[in-house]
């Protein structure tokens, strides 16, 4: 018996076969728990090569040797068995001799397997045709089907011909239409003809092998139940491809009037289309047609709204009794927010309001027009009978309320508590106040009672990955901590002490890693991850040697800035306990301690000097020496991206351990390493706290990556501008210019905190809207910014209620991007230009802004009536003096 076993082991497979074939079904199954445990002991060595030469054997005994048929499908979509290369011939051969039954159920297990196991479709079809069951129209099964059938054209046939000839043709077409994301499937073929998905279903519709209604009743359900885009366009081709008749279109108008509403683009132009035709050949009721118009006209798509406005013009024309309930669904364009959009809805209004006759719908235009921009509510007035606006009271821009940071809450006072708060570090990379006081209260309690900590702490280190007796995890740990790989984050923070007070890191490991000495710089963020970093480390290596009583650096806020009188406390505390100061640890707590409140520091100032120790005179020097001023910055505007370097800081390069002087030296967004370990971004919140009066450093630093987030489709950078926006110090070139990335970004969830981040400037009265408003336009007009990203941003800005401090942006950011208009010239204007020109002319109207705008006049008088006219004539009758009255 243990034979097989062994036979496996070498890899024999034609030989295990042989052996198999030669035994009972009782033989077989008494042999099945040594191949698990086999199983077993090769999943511990998967990859080395006498665990990839034994699997193609265990994967084949393994089905042989199992006499159900839900353990052979196990077996068959296990993960470790799917890359043993097994061709479903062989696993055939093997399962030949089962009853038709046990095979029918076997193809139907694997057939409900995810599509994900990687179940050959080969082997589900050969059990489907050798038990003469069913067909299974599983996710799984259909998408096999879909790859076979598309893969066969080396037969030389089309596809055409392929589903022709296929018996199960009927149930797999209908469970087609019930799978998600086939499309881009469907669309892995000719774009055109007999060799396409969409030509060739029509086909086989037009000549009998596929019912025609139950097709075009499928092909509507999809589309109306919506999916990925490539099904969108799968179906949408589809069901164009069988070219419904008048009668067949007339029958689904409820079908038609939904896809119209809620549908993507694409297909609720089709049905849009559909609704038309029926509309103008009289067989679509009025009431139906101001159903749907209500429902497109909501629609944002310029182009869906538009062609129903022409649709409602020509109904209008033809049949002059449909206005009572057709204008009323065209005075909800009325509150459009393309201004183009509302001249035309009101232009149809005006055409066709005489051919009212109920007093109650001129009374509902009447009111829908108060929605109409300034400019087009006055033709109303007389048109349709609206009422005059209102004398506008002062306008009063709405801001949030300046952030004020949170009070760090005191370490916890017993280690059940810490344990509970550091395992909830762990699991969230928490902020920095969970952070720090995490990182406070393992210094403390390492310094009261080891054992009691780790005894707290053992069902949060047990789950660590580097918690075992593997050897391979204690070289891994030594390798990502041994000075080797940089980038703390909180979870590789915190996991740096748990590990030093578990005793998996040696010593010297500790020692080499905060052992002074020039440090190599291989992206522009080391000089923040290496003070970030130089603490954790010795704070560390103090945990193993010396522990400390507690942190002097632990901020007194949210935002990373220290008291001066608490630090004042903890160093007299110190030198109460005769304990040694950590350098690092002092090193970041002079970076953290306010120094902008002069009185207050310098009344902390006089205190550490009566302390008569080394700290104590350096920190009444550093609270007595003021705020730093900050280096030039020089900006390169001819390159692309817009970047910003600046000089040194000596003040940051003086008395600071070797970590620290990075900080202080000259910075280049424009330097670009070889190699960057920052490229996940979780350490980036933590940044601003090193040097919480010094945002300049951090913008400039993490600059690039802004920049990356509008122009290379980065993610999650602009996390960290609000953390920006609410430290202290100037908020400079660097710092404007990493919003202007920010609001440019690709993601939303990055536009979103730029967007937060200029409210808190603006709110804080450090935003220079001349100086970012210009940013913006240059970066628009370089093409490092796009404009439908911006106006978004803009938009959502103003829709809080800072519709002057937009105003303000846009002033200086539209005349170069005006500017670059030719009078005459075919160059087009910038796409997107029109939708900044939207937001501009919104806040200017709400503004009460008044003045000239560079370059306007020009805009306004092109030819045409796209909406970069409409919204710059807007714009400029906005800002025209006589608007005022």
């Amino acid at each position: 018996m243990t034979s097989l076993t062994e036979t496996v082991r070498a890899g024999r497979t034609a030989e295990v076969i042989g052996l198999l074939g030669a035994m009972t079904v009782t033989e077989r199954r008494s042999l099945f728990p040594e191949l698990k445990a086999l199983r077993k002991e090769l999943r511990a060595t998967r990859w080395n090569e006498p665990s990839r030469r034994a699997y193609p054997a265990l994967y084949v005994a393994g089905v042989a040797c199992q006499t159900g048929a839900a353990g052979v499908a196990s077996w068959i979509a296990a993960a470790d068995m799917r890359w043993s290369g097994v061709s479903p011939a062989v696993l055939l051969r093997v399962l030949a001799d089962r009853e038709t039954g046990w095979l029918a159920d076997l193809a139907n297990r694997l057939a409900q397997r995810p599509a994900t196991a990687q179940v050959p479709y080969e082997l589900m079809s050969a059990l489907v045709r050798l038990a003469d069951c069913p067909v299974p129209t599983t996710d799984a099964y259909v998408r096999g089907w879909v790859r076979q059938v598309r893969g066969n054209w080396r037969r030389g046939n089309t596809l055409l011909e392929r589903l022709r000839t296929d018996p199960h043709l009927v149930p797999l077409v209908t469970a087609l239409f019930e799978v998600n994301d086939i499309g881009g499937l469907l669309e892995w073929t000719s774009d055109e003809g007999p060799d396409s998905w969409h030509e060739a279903l029509a086909r086989l519709t037009l000549e009998g092998p596929l019912d025609r209604r139950a097709t075009v009743d499928s092909c509507v359900a999809r589309l109306l139940r919506g999916g990925t885009n490539a099904d969108h366009r799968a179906f949408l081709r589809v069901l164009t491809s069988l070219a419904l008749t008048r009668e067949e279109q007339r029958e689904r108008v409820a079908d038609w009037a939904a896809l119209a509403s809620d549908a993507v683009s694409p297909v609720a132009s089709h049905a849009q289309a559909v609704l038309g035709a029926l509309a103008l050949h009289g067989q679509l009721t009025h009431r139906h047609l101001a159903e749907v118009s209500g429902a497109v006209l909501f629609r944002p798509e310029r182009k869906l709204v538009r062609a129903q406005l022409v649709l409602l013009g020509k109904v209008l024309a033809r049949d002059a009794a449909g206005a009572d309930e057709l204008l009323p669904a065209v005075a909800q364009a009325f509150g459009h927010e393309d201004a183009g959009v509302q001249e035309r809805a009101l232009k149809l209004a005006q055409r066709h309001v005489k051919k009212v006759h109920s007093a109650e719908v001129r009374a509902e235009l009447a009111l829908a027009a108060e929605q109409l921009i300034p400019s087009l509510r006055v033709q109303a007035v007389g048109s349709l009978g609206a009422a005059p606006a209102a004398v506008a009271t002062a306008y009063e821009e709405v801001l949030p309320p300046v952030p004020e940071p949170a009070r760090l809450a005191p370490a916890a006072a017993s280690v059940v508590e810490l344990a509970e708060e550091v395992g909830a570090a762990l699991a969230s990379d928490t902020d920095v106040t969970g952070f720090e006081r995490a990182l406070d209260g393992l210094v403390r309690h390492a310094h009261r009672d080891r054992d009691a900590l780790l005894q707290a702490l053992e069902p949060v280190i047990s789950r660590q990955w580097w918690d075992g007796t593997d050897p391979f995890h204690g070289l891994r740990l030594e390798y990502q901590f041994g000075g080797v790989r940089g980038g703390f984050d909180t979870s590789a923070g915190l996991d740096l002490l748990l590990a030093t007070l578990r005793g998996k890191l040696s010593t010297a490991t500790l020692r080499a890693a905060i052992r002074p000495g020039a440090r190599g710089q291989t992206c522009g963020h080391d000089a923040l991850s290496q003070a970030f970093d130089a603490r954790l480390w010795e704070v560390a290596y103090r945990v193993r040697t010396d522990p400390l009583p507690f942190l002097l650096s632990t901020p007194t806020w949210s935002t990373g800035l220290l008291e001066p009188d608490e630090l004042v406390e903890r160093l007299d505390a110190y030198r109460r306990l005769g304990a040694r100061v950590s350098a690092a640890d002092f090193a970041q707590a002079l970076l953290r301690v306010r120094r902008g409140d002069r009185s207050a520091a310098a009344a902390a100032a006089k205190r550490a000097a009566a302390l008569d120790t080394a700290e104590g005179r350096r920190l009444s020097h550093w609270l007595t020496a003021g705020a730093p001023v900050l280096p030039t910055v020089r900006r390169r505007t001819s390159e692309s991206p817009a970047l910003v370097e600046s000089g040194e800081l000596p003040e940051l390069q003086e008395d600071l351990p070797d970590a620290f002087r990075a900080l202080g030296g000259p910075s280049s967004a424009f330097t670009k390493g070889r190699y960057c370990s920052h490229w996940s971004g979780t350490p980036r919140p933590h940044w601003p706290a090193v040097v919480p009066e010094l945002r300049e450093l951090v913008a400039v630093r993490v600059l690039p990556d802004l920049a990356a987030a509008a122009m290379d489709d980065t993610r999650g950078a602009a996390s960290v501008l609000p953390l920006l926006a609410e430290s202290g110090g100037e908020a400079g070139e660097a710092t404007h210019l990493c919003v202007a990335y920010g609001l440019g970004a690709r993601h939303p969830e990055d536009r979103l905190a730029a967007v937060d981040a200029l409210l808190v400037l603006a709110a804080r009265g450090q935003l220079d809207s001349s100086r970012l408003g210009a940013d913006l336009g240059q970066l628009v007009r370089h093409g490092a910014v796009k404009p439908l990203r911006l106006a978004e941003s803009l938009r959502t800005t103003a829709s809080t209620g800072a519709y002057a401090t937009v105003w303000a942006l846009l002033g200086h950011a539209l005349p170069p991007l005006l500017c670059d208009l030719a009078a005459d010239g075919p160059a087009g204007p910038v796409r997107g230009l029109g939708d900044l020109l939207a937001v501009a002319a919104e806040c200017a109207e709400r503004s009460e802004a008044r003045g000239d705008l560079p370059h306007l006049a020009r805009a306004a008088d092109r030819r045409g009536s796209s909406r970069l006219v409409a919204e710059a004539r807007r714009l400029r009758g906005a800002l025209a003096p006589e608007a005022a009255a």
